[in-house]
């Protein structure tokens, strides 16, 4: 798929899809490898933070088996996300048939086109089933109590040949060889199925992502809640939040604590919880660990996928996301809100205002910061 000027083109909504929430790696990884070590046609992996180690080591091993039988296996990474996997992980790949692709490989002399990195998250499996999120294959991503809080969307249906179209895209975009895949194979599908779209972003150029999401709070009657890890979001979405729990709503943000891989990214968000709790915006931090997940809902909408919904992503990155309206899915997002909320600190309005002074400092100096950045821009 390709995007013209000033043209934009979007995936339509689609009946007929089966969905499983799975939360955190301990449930996601070996589902996502025992459908990788089951496959019969071919593979389709986009990831953009990688880096060699333990849970990268499972990974290799399985996509070299696959591809030794036969399967064809198609990897495309970010040259900057996955800069960590070492030459002889990547030797590996290349040694056991699989086909490698960087994304915007670096380079010196065109630094603001460095900018623009592939942040999306996705296994496609034999053009049947699609598995998107937030996860990324380093130790971070671990299996046991500390890896990072995540959740994964597991997805069969017509959606699954839109990510496919999507990922052929940018592989082109990458430069890579033509890939020519093999026919997919056919699921049946049981079960009570939900209506689903795939949404995308790309950079300034295309950012369905957030129109949707704005719409979707604008038209919310009953809850909404937010998960993103890096929380510094642009204006429409600030006053959509605002504008939603002043008109009676319950409007949730789920945040992360303490625990967090860019603290500076958390004081330039924080400068604006107090607006949005003079609102009724109720904002959670959460404690045991960092909460990665990316994740919306509202009433019975959820969008689940790479977008962070911070203005860097919003403007440079490529991303993605899956959509589905279904009530029974929405009621199991909301109870992995709920538990989450369970494990974090509320920053009511009062406690807001009792914070220290040096924290007071933090939000200022590295908000000013984040908005003389974004003048620059």
């Amino acid at each position: 798929m390709t995007i013209g000027k000033r043209k934009k083109k979007y995936f339509p909504w689609r009946a007929g899809h089966a969905v499983g929430l799975l939360v955190d790696g301990r449930i996601f990884f070996p589902e996502m490898l025992t459908a990788i070590a089951q496959a019969k046609s071919y593979i389709l992996l986009e990831v953009y933070l990688v880096r060699s180690g333990h849970l990268m080591e499972r990974w290799l091993t399985a996509l070299t088996e696959a591809a030794s039988r036969g399967v064809l296996v198609a990897v495309l990474l970010d040259s900057f996300g996955a800069a960590g996997l070492t030459r002889q992980d990547r030797q590996r790949l290349i040694k056991a048939g699989v086909r490698l692709n960087w994304f915007n490989p670096l380079r010196w002399r065109n630094l603001s086109g460095n900018l623009m990195r592939d942040h999306r998250k996705l296994l496609l499996v034999d053009g049947h089933t699609a598995y998107v999120g937030g996860f990324g294959l380093t130790d971070a991503f671990a299996e046991g109590k500390d890896g990072w809080r995540e959740v994964t969307l597991k997805t069969s249906g017509p959606c699954v040949a839109d990510w496919q179209r999507l990922f052929l895209s940018t592989w082109k975009q990458a430069k890579g060889r033509p890939l020519v895949l093999p026919a997919h194979l056919p699921v049946k599908l049981t079960g009570p199925l939900a209506e689903g779209r795939v949404v995308q972003g790309q950079g300034l150029y295309l950012h369905a992502i957030k129109g949707s999401l704005i719409r979707q709070i604008n038209n919310a009657k009953k809850h909404i809640w937010l998960a993103t890890p890096y929380f510094v979001p642009v204006l429409k979405l600030r006053l959509a939040l605002r504008r939603a729990a002043e008109r009676g709503v319950e409007v949730h943000l789920l945040l992360p604590g303490p625990v967090i891989d860019h603290p500076p990214v958390r004081y330039a968000g924080q400068r604006f919880y107090t607006p949005l709790l003079k609102s009724g915006v109720k904002i959670y931090e959460y404690l045991p660990r960092f909460v990665h997940a990316k994740v919306s809902l509202c009433d019975d909408w959820v969008s689940i996928g790479s977008c962070n919904f911070d203005h860097w992503g919003l403007r440079w990155n490529l991303e993605a996301n899956q959509e589905i309206r279904s009530k029974k899915l929405a009621e199991e997002v909301l109870g992995w809100f709920d538990a989450a909320r369970d494990e974090s600190l509320w920053i009511n309005a009062c406690l807001w205002e009792k914070r220290s002074y040096w924290q007071r400092i933090r939000e200022y100096f590295w908000g000013t910061l984040d908005a003389l950045i974004q003048r620059l821009k």
